[in-house]
């Protein structure tokens, strides 16, 4: 049975006048600390929670960069973390954008790589990512830890937005990050708590409910996701397929991408990726040129296989 949802936010000090280990729900609160204990344990560190994906991204570069810091980031990355950094600019922050199937550069302190990048599905090469020297971050919100554990590969801090797949329902905005390092997670916890990036007691209750069907929802989207990019590769209206052989993301291009994402009556026209529902949007809408025009995103939610590839068939035929 999950334990209960503890929403207190303040705790007396014990009889001595000393705080415990809860006295303000900015710094920790039970429910988290239960969450923080669970998706640390798949991902093999030590986890905190933040109230967004964005939050705990901000928190990382707050703890780790500074004036002069250049940072490396993927190319065809999720769009908010590079607009993020270059948001840093007015502070002395330096944004680089590298192929990843590559080195990075060299001058940058803190390297940034995605697995697969969101929506390019670009994968990284570990063995260059890992041996510059350099703070090495992974976003591993498409892989999970089912199919990827990022510590075990030399990243430093892995980053989830895991209002995707972690909690898997859409109904909970929430951000994780982990590391193995003692002092870093110092400095992401002292960053969180100074500018209030807490994520709520229900929203870590979202987490642990989630992280019940992790395995069985991804492993699931991952078998229907293989087979669409299969179809979708042999379809003469597609020209270009992105799957990286793994995850309920897909990426592919068409010439009339707004024409598809409308006509289809069982996935979703819309943002955000890893629920139960599929979804599928064009990213051009929010990413401009660095996104081929015809992209469409589409996340593979757990309806029957047949019944999104009739849909999708449909729409592509139109």
């Amino acid at each position: 049975m999950s334990a209960p949802v503890d929403r207190t936010v303040v705790w007396p000090f014990d009889d001595a006048g000393e705080p415990g280990p809860y006295f303000y729900a900015r710094y920790a609160h039970p429910t988290g600390t239960a969450a923080e204990a669970a998706i640390g344990a798949l991902e093999g560190g030590d986890a905190l929670l933040f109230a967004s994906g964005m939050a705990a991204e901000a928190a990382i570069l707050l703890a780790f960069a500074e004036s002069g810091t250049t940072v490396a980031v993927a190319e065809g990355c999720y769009f908010g973390t590079s607009t993020l950094v270059r948001e840093l600019a007015k502070f002395g922050v330096t944004l680089i954008e590298f192929d990843q199937t590559g080195p990075p550069p060299a001058e940058a302190a803190i390297v940034w790589v995605e697995s697969p990048a969101n929506p390019t599905l670009s994968m990284p090469n570990w063995e260059a990512a890992s041996s510059t020297g350099a703070l090495l971050v992974c976003d591993a919100t498409l892989s999970t830890p089912v199919y990827l554990r990022a510590l075990d590969k030399g990243a430093d801090i892995v980053v989830h937005s895991a209002t995707k797949y972690l909690t898997g329902h859409h109904d909970a905005l929430l951000g994780v990050t982990i590391t193995r390092d003692p002092e870093r997670t110092a400095a992401l916890q002292r960053a969180r708590t100074l500018y209030g990036g807490a994520a709520s007691a229900d929203t870590a209750y979202a987490l642990l409910r989630g992280l019940d069907t992790l395995e069985a929802r991804v492993r699931q989207q991952t078998s229907s996701a293989t087979e669409l990019a299969a179809r979708l590769a042999a379809h003469p209206a597609v020209t270009t397929v992105r799957y990286p052989g793994f995850g309920g993301v897909i990426s592919f291009d068409v010439p009339n991408p707004r024409t598809v994402e409308t006509s289809l009556p069982s996935i979703r026209n819309s943002t955000s990726l890893g629920g139960v529902t599929s979804s599928i949007e064009s990213r051009h809408r929010w990413e401009g040129d660095r996104i081929p025009e015809g992209l469409l995103r589409l996340s593979v939610g757990l309806e029957d296989v047949e019944l999104l590839w009739g849909d999708l068939k449909a729409a592509l035929s139109n």
